[in-house]
């Protein structure tokens, strides 16, 4: 620390005396420099340790819903469309026409080279020419699949604002201890130096789904995207829902995994853990989310008698005892 000081200082007389023409420039940038000696000073000091010590355990628990949140992003479900080949293609045409458009051509997972026809279709009812193009079936495997996806994406979209609730109650409990230049021109590093880790806002993780038309002559082009978000995993699963023969039987009679049903099990249970006993009404910011009692993956069914609400942490807990 004593060299970077050092530096600083040195940086911050040498700006100066090179710009005697210019001492308003000299100014801001010895204040810079003078800004940046003290900020370092400060992350050092007993007063900042003391603060990062006594509020540790409150920022681990925020790294640990943030890290729960990233596993619950993971959930793929897809056809990979580069499983058709791949090809080396070249155009000898004696015209050398440039055909722009093939450079959009896309060999990707999730991406359906089609024809215009289709890919004008997919615009008008995207669910049917997903489950069509993308060979998902209307069966059960396949609805307990995007069932899984939306409870656990939503679960991610609430864990955003619990997360962002609960980080900023943390910052604003020291906010009378940390200096005001700290506050306002050093935030970002003061959480970092605080130990949070960053939260990852961006909605990148929802599966999509591209159908994309070439012409013949590579002139012209059209896609369409369609993005599995919240309002599409649902209808996505009521379409599935509707697509499957019901039979009179338990599988026949189950409850579909959707946002209304997350609302109504959370009603029911008074959003308190059924496992632990802690409510949004002790921790405002606390994350529920909705567990099978047994596991899908063990012959649970999404019936209302096997749905409870959990925190995160009770969830995150059972999850990694079910998976030893």
């Amino acid at each position: 620390m004593v060299k970077r000081i050092a530096l600083y200082v040195l940086l911050a007389l040498v700006a100066a005396a090179s710009i005697t023409a210019a001492p308003p420039i000299a100014v801001v940038i010895i204040a810079f420099f003078a800004f940046k000696i003290y900020e370092l000073v400060y992350f050092r000091s007993a007063k900042f340790m003391a603060i990062k010590n006594r509020i540790s355990a409150h920022i681990q628990d925020c790294n640990d819903l943030n890290d729960h949140i990233e596993e619950l992003k993971v959930t793929h479900i897809g056809t990979d469309m580069t499983r058709r080949g791949h090809s080396d293609y070249h155009d000898n045409s004696k015209w050398n026409f440039k055909r722009s458009g093939f450079k959009k051509i896309a060999n990707a997972p999730n991406v359906c080279n089609c024809s215009r026809i289709v890919c004008d279709g997919s615009r008008k009812d995207p669910l049917r020419y997903v489950c069509k193009y993308f060979g998902f079936k209307a069966d059960e495997p396949t609805l307990a699949k995007f069932e899984t996806m939306l409870n656990n994406f939503t679960a991610v979209e609430d864990g955003k604002k619990s997360l962002t609730g609960e980080k900023n109650d943390i910052l604003a409990s020291i906010s009378q201890e940390v200096p005001f230049l700290i506050r306002k021109f050093s935030k970002k590093l003061l959480e970092k130096k605080l130990g949070f880790k960053d939260i990852d806002f961006s909605d990148t993780y929802y599966p999509s789904f591209k159908f994309q038309y070439v012409s013949a002559g590579g002139n012209a082009s059209t896609e369409n995207t369609i993005v599995m978000d919240i309002p599409n995993l649902n209808a996505m699963v009521n379409y599935l829902n509707d697509g499957i023969k019901r039979k009179k039987s338990a599988a026949g009679q189950r409850a579909l995994m959707t946002s209304a049903l997350r609302k109504h099990i959370l009603e029911r249970d008074n959003y308190t853990c059924r496992q632990c006993g802690i409510s949004t009404y002790a921790e405002p910011h606390l994350l529920l989310e909705v567990d099978h009692i047994i596991p899908v993956s063990k012959g649970g069914m999404t019936t209302e008698d096997n749905l409870q609400v959990l925190c995160w942490r009770c969830n995150r807990t059972k999850g990694a005892k079910l998976s030893v």
